[in-house]
């Protein structure tokens, strides 16, 4: 069955725009508790949310439509993703929602969701929930005795804080460590500095007063610059910056050098190895990563497996066969061990533990290949799919046939965006970013 509104992470837009309306929410709520409505138990859904302004919109449109039909609500604010997704499985729940658009600036919103293992859901339950919303849901509205009810769970960040903290090595400190931290203004602006402070590191935190409007804004994951400032200013010894949501990092070492995720998953598989706890003595990532961790993970024994752009796509690979390290360039890191989905703190705080037990700077631990030159660019459209065009397909067999085996180009719709991502790798940097040029070029013209 195909999906038409949730794409790689869910359903995303633009607020108050469709899909991302009042109206719609309120029937994604009946849809998906209709779905997850299994037995004679009281059911129920916990809504987490990051610091968007029209998450208020949401939260209350869903509560409603998981209300009408006989759905409780647990409402527990603005949380890191992943944290929902540990709230979903320890407060027993059917379901589990977070509002957010990662990344994306304050305009944007979407709607995750998670089942009652704490994984985001497959492909088929999503398009059995969009089914539901096909069909006349009013018939399904339960009688007025059977009404869901709301409540607010007020401990919820002292449980998160609580469960991070217990995946960071017993015996281990951070005293001594001066850690900048960028929370994006988003959903972790309370709970990733006390994580920190009670670890025992001094804690400079910035991106920490959202106010609706400022998730993201000239700050987090996608915009760095602002941790590297900062770094050189506090001379800290770490940097990390997360995005909205909390579910992926981007680490800055003591020189304020930017460090992605490709460095970050190849130092945990390193020191999981050396620990005998790497399952099936693998990484899975995606085709972004470089061709430099792939050469470098085989050197020291530990193969890599790639999956589609999507850390869903990860994380349904990993369960499948048997890992337990995966994740993004983009900085998504996912630790089975711990967490079912991305969690930017509980990466970070594997990166610190490694820094901390061997005495090594950031700079040295996370400098462990050389990247081959890999350029991206994204081009947006506005009407029809530009793939679809004869001339924007011969552009990329063209480029494929240039590039032969030396290197990689990889040209795919975003997910989330109406964008084209085309992104090219190999040794000559010049080359590829004349062959990436020369394929944006095709795809704008098409796309006019």
């Amino acid at each position: 069955m195909k999906r038409h509104l949730f794409g790689t992470d869910g359903i995303r837009g633009l607020a108050n725009r469709e899909p991302i309306t009042a109206e719609t929410a309120l029937k994604v709520g009946m849809a998906a508790g209709l779905q997850f409505q299994r037995g004679h138990h009281r059911h129920r859904v916990v809504i987490g949310k990051d610091t968007r302004l029209s998450g208020y919109m949401l939260e209350n449109a869903l509560t409603a439509g998981f209300i009408s039909v006989g759905m409780d609500v647990i409402l527990v604010g603005p949380i890191p993703t992943p944290a929902v997704a540990v709230l979903t499985r320890s407060l027993r729940c059917d379901l589990g929602v977070m509002l957010s658009a990662s990344h994306n600036p304050f305009e944007d919103n979407g709607i995750k969701l998670f089942g009652p293992d704490g994984y985001k859901l497959s492909d088929d339950v999503e398009a059995a929930i969009e089914a539901w919303m096909s069909t006349s849901l009013e018939s399904h509205r339960t009688g007025p005795s059977a009404l869901g009810r709301a409540k607010r769970l007020d401990d919820v960040h002292g449980r998160y804080i609580e469960f991070v903290k217990h995946t960071f090595p017993r015996g281990l400190t951070l005293s001594g460590l001066r850690i900048v931290i960028d929370c994006a203004n988003g959903a972790a602006y309370k709970v990733a500095p006390d994580i920190l402070w009670e670890l025992g590191a001094e804690v400079m935190p910035i991106g920490v007063a959202p106010d609706g409007t400022n998730i993201n804004k000239d700050c987090g994951s996608t915009v760095p610059e602002g941790v590297c400032r900062a770094v050189a200013e506090y001379r800290a010894d770490f940097g990390m910056a997360l995005d909205g949501d909390a579910d992926r990092v981007i680490i800055v070492d003591e020189k304020g050098a930017v460090i992605d995720g490709d460095q970050v998953m190849a130092l945990i598989a390193r020191s999981w190895q050396s620990r005998g706890t790497l399952k099936q003595n693998g990484l899975v990532a995606t085709v972004m990563s470089n061709m430099g961790l792939e050469r470098y993970l085989g050197g020291i024994g530990i193969s890599l497996e790639r999956t589609q752009v999507g850390d869903r796509y990860v994380v349904e690979h990993m369960r499948q066969f048997g890992f337990n390290v995966g994740g993004e360039q983009s900085g998504h890191i996912i630790l089975s061990d711990y967490t079912t989905t991305g969690d930017g703190l509980i990466a970070a705080l594997q990166v610190l533990a490694v820094l901390v037990a061997s005495g090594q700077r950031a700079s040295e631990a996370l400098s462990l290949f050389e990247p081959l030159p890999q350029i991206l660019r994204s081009v947006r459209y506005g009407g029809d799919d530009p793939l679809q065009s004869e001339a924007v397909q011969k552009a990329i067999d063209d480029g494929h046939r240039l590039l032969g085996n030396s290197g990689r180009l990889l040209v795919r719709p975003s997910g989330t965006e109406p964008l084209i991502r085309v992104m090219a790798e190999g040794e000559d940097e010049v080359a590829i970013g004349g062959l990436v040029d020369g394929i944006c070029g095709v795809i704008r013209a098409v796309a006019a």
